[in-house]
Parts: structure tokens; C-alpha cells; sequence
């Protein structure tokens, strides 16, 4: 079991405040976004703290135990009830009616201005058009659904690839002691795990801690973990 760390800037903490959600927490997003980055190398049973620079403070915002790594599509459409951004992946389709776009794996958009199927290659079928015989879900108008939901349970930007579900904390800031800063270490392995980049104050900058998601070693988790002793 493994533990991660994903930047929430200012600016989605203040919406996140705005919108009153304070959680639990059930979700993070992956994708190619710098705000949104990719999840791809975390697991269930994995755990995912999100942090966000606050009053010049490193604070852990949130602890969520992941359960299910699954498209973002199949969890919007079956949490939220509508795609909300997720991009279509391969080996489905998703009907959209009306005027708008379609995010694709590749960033591009695809427009439409009737009810058409978009597909992960960016195909627009009519309907009444054949959908390939390989597709393993079709999304439908018939799947729309607005369902109640908090506000971090619609994704930050665009092209949601992946969500990383479970159980999790209350939303609130956390901050952890400046003493600890330094000792905190981020990386894939052992060998190649490093320190963030402080600045002049010693703090970590949004720049060194956006951008990516951040495997912990295990003496920085036993720290972030203080923060949620009962």
C-alpha cells in the first residue's frame, strides 16, 4: 500500500469553500491537465493526500483511501449523471445532443450540433448509425441523470481520464510543522526519492508540488498520518 500527493492551488480550495463542501472526500481526478495530473500508477488500497499551500503554510487538505481506479466517464455518469468533462475512452461510446464539444484522449475537441455518439478516436456517428460490435459500454441520453454530489466530485478541468474513488476524510486544512518540511521525500523508488524545493522561507512553492502526482516514502506518510490520528 502505497502513499501519494496531489496539489490543490488556491483557487480550487476557495471553490471547494464557496460551494460549502467540506466532504468527505470520494474522489480524485487524473488526467493530462498540470491541475489535474495522471493517476495511472495508483492502486486500490493505495492512499491519496491532497495538500495546497495555505497562509504560507504546507497544509494536507484531505486523506482518501482508494477502493476503485476506474474511467472518469463511468464514474461521473454513474456518481454525478452526466460527464462533466471526462474524456470518452476506448471501447466506448457517449451520446450527446444539442450544441457543444467533446473532449478526446487526445485533447482534441470534437464538435457536434445534434445528437450524435463521439468515440475515444473521435468518430461522430449519427444516430441510427451501427456503433463498432466491440464496445463494451454505450453511454445513452437515457443515462443522464443529475444526481446530488459535492463539489470535488466534478473534476477541476477538462479531459478527466481516470478517478481514483474511496473511502475518505473531512475536507479542511491541516497544516503540517515548518520542522518537518525538510524531511518530507517524494519519488518512484528508494533510490530516488528527493526533497521538495523550498524557497527563501523554507516552504515548498505551488511550482515544486503542482504538475504531478507524488509518490511519498513511507517516513513522509507517518507524517502526514499524524494529522489524522483520532
Amino acid at each position: 500500500m502505497a502513499g501519494y500527493v496531489t496539489f490543490w492551488s488556491k483557487e480550487h480550495v476557495r471553490n471547494l469553500e464557496r460551494a460549502k463542501d467540506i466532504g468527505p472526500l470520494s474522489v480524485i481526478y487524473g488526467g493530462p491537465h498540470t491541475k489535474m495530473p495522471s493517476i495511472a500508477a495508483v492502486k486500490p488500497g493505495d492512499v491519496i493526500y491532497p495538500v495546497s499551500i495555505q497562509s504560507g503554510t504546507l497544509c494536507v487538505m484531505a486523506r482518501l483511501e482508494v477502493e476503485r481506479v476506474e474511467p472518469a466517464l463511468d464514474y461521473l455518469m454513474r456518481e454525478v449523471g452526466r460527464p462533466a468533462g471526462a474524456v470518452v475512452p476506448r471501447g466506448m461510446a457517449l451520446e450527446r445532443t444539442g450544441r457543444g464539444a467533446e473532449n478526446l484522449l487526445d485533447g482534441r475537441e470534437l464538435d457536434f450540433t445534434h445528437s450524435v455518439f463521439a468515440l475515444s478516436d473521435g468518430t461522430r456517428l449519427e444516430r441510427g448509425e451501427a456503433l463498432p460490435q466491440d464496445l463494451i459500454r454505450v453511454y445513452t441520453q437515457a443515462h443522464y441523470m443529475d444526481r446530488p454530489h459535492r463539489r470535488h466530485q466534478e473534476p477541476q478541468t477538462c479531459c478527466a481520464e481516470l478517478a481514483a474513488s474511496g473511502r475518505g476524510s473531512a475536507i479542511c486544512a491541516r497544516p503540517l510543522p515548518a520542522e518537518v518540511i525538510p524531511a518530507l521525500r517524494f519519488g518512484p523508488s528508494r533510490s530516488r526519492e528527493k526533497p521538495l524545493k523550498l524557497n527563501k522561507d523554507g516552504l515548498p512553492t505551488p511550482a515544486s508540488l503542482s504538475g504531478f502526482v507524488r509518490k511519498m516514502s513511507p517516513e513522509t506518510r507517518a507524517l502526514f498520518e499524524e494529522g489524522f490520528a483520532p
